[in-house]
């Protein structure tokens, strides 16, 4: 009798425990009730029902709610026992090697078959990457010296490819170890492209501004008074300056072009204006070079989605490659044809010169940033290196693509290809 009536008391205690914690709860709810009573004219049964649920609610156990969420919890702790290693190393993407104490290997996904080829659960990593960084990669986990490490790995075969490569051990006492490859060969291509840009860049404008500081020099001294090296000199000045302006244009307009987001379609532009206004502009630049140029369009509507402006800049640098650089052949053709039924819809404007062409192996890389088949020719003509990668950015903007056909003393053919919606 004494334990009930002890029981009691503590149930008793309990309760007015869970009372007093919720007495402002119980409070706010009992004025809100009452008022609701007051205005709205509720009948006394739903009044004491609504204060019968207020005080049930207050005496709930605190700890069903964390019970709750235990439970959820345990549950979700279940279904991550049930997924297998194998299926954990499924979805990463990158490749992903498992392996013991031996260094062997005890599981690869797919990606790391993909990568590596040839590789098998019981062969031996250190047979497999033999290369000192993975080598002391290995050693220094299995050995327990670090917990995890990261290295740089290059993979020649069968394509090089750059990896950041981190290992660490598995768990707790389970004796399992991880390899993960980060493949960084992209960020490594981009950065190589970023400092080869800079150092050409440089190069371009140094060689113009060693020349003016040197006739700046030679201007203030054995020159100050001779009045025709004076003139010969501010004229050369004069001329690379020039250059300069039109290498800094060049790099401004692709650094603008690479920023713009990709065409919207809806703006129409007429190829036929567009390029009679090309040729009209360098008739003057053809004169020069004693070449004529010659049209051969195609009848009815040369409509095409696209950047007139943009459009006008692709087709003048390729016009006035043709007029500088096949000006031994006397005659720039400029032809505009809708594309065969049987192809791709759209419109074909080439411009074709009789010069002494382009051979076969720099056709590839001719529309790279500074990339010349002669450098003396092309600064002689006033070129800055820019002229066919601006072409080529351009026309990936418009999601139209270059042909280059050549064949050493013949002359060249530069086909731009349109789409027509």
């Amino acid at each position: 009798m004494a334990d009930r009536g002890a029981d009691d008391r503590g149930v008793a205690q309990a309760i007015a425990t869970r009372l007093w914690n919720s007495r402002w709860l119980l409070a706010a709810s009992l004025v809100a009730v009452l008022a609701v009573y007051a205005l709205a004219g509720i009948s006394a049964y739903v009044l004491l029902l609504a204060l019968a649920m207020l005080l049930a609610a207050a005496l709930l156990p605190a700890g069903a709610t964390r019970q709750t969420g235990e439970n959820g919890a345990a549950i979700e702790a279940i279904g991550l026992q049930r997924l297998s290693g194998e299926y954990l190393a499924a979805a990463v993407a990158d490749p992903l090697i498992i392996f013991d104490r031996t260094a062997t290997i005890v599981h690869a996904n797919a990606a790391a078959f993909a990568a590596f080829g040839g590789i098998a659960p019981g062969m031996s990593l250190s047979l497999k990457f033999r290369a000192p960084e993975m080598q002391a990669l290995l050693d220094g986990v299995l050995s327990g010296d670090v917990a995890s490490d990261v290295v740089d790995y290059t993979e020649k075969l069968p394509v090089e490819r750059a990896y950041r490569v981190s290992a660490s051990s598995v768990g707790h006492g389970t004796d399992l170890y991880v390899l993960v490859f980060k493949d960084q060969s992209e960020a490594r291509r981009i950065d190589r492209m970023r400092a080869d840009f800079i150092a050409n860049a440089s190069h371009e404008l140094r060689t113009p501004l060693a020349s003016i500081s040197g006739f700046i020099e030679t201007l203030r001294g054995p020159a100050r008074n001779d009045p025709a090296a004076r003139d010969q000199f501010l004229q050369i000045m004069q001329s690379q300056t020039g250059r300069m302006a039109r290498l800094i244009d060049d790099l401004l307009s692709l650094s603008r072009l690479e920023m713009k987001p990709y065409l919207k379609p809806g703006t129409e532009v007429d190829l036929r204006q567009t390029v009679d206004s090309v040729i009209d502009s360098l008739g003057p630049l053809a004169r020069e070079n004693g070449v004529v140029i010659e049209r051969d369009f195609a009848e009815g509507p040369l409509d095409v989605p696209g950047d007139r402006d943009e459009l006008f800049q692709v087709f003048e640098n390729l016009l006035e490659n043709a007029c500088k650089y096949g000006q031994s052949g006397g005659r720039v053709v400029v032809t505009i044809a809708r594309g065969d039924a049987d192809s791709e819809p759209g419109i074909d404007v080439t411009i074709r010169d009789f010069g002494p062409g382009i051979p076969e192996e720099h056709i590839p890389r001719i529309t790279e940033r500074f990339y010349r088949i002669d450098v003396e020719t092309s600064r002689t003509q006033k070129g800055t290196g820019l002229g066919l990668s601006i072409v080529k950015h351009i026309l990936t903007r418009h999601n139209a693509r270059l042909s280059i056909k050549s064949e050493v003393g013949k002359g060249a053919a530069f086909q731009v290809h349109l789409p027509t919606h």
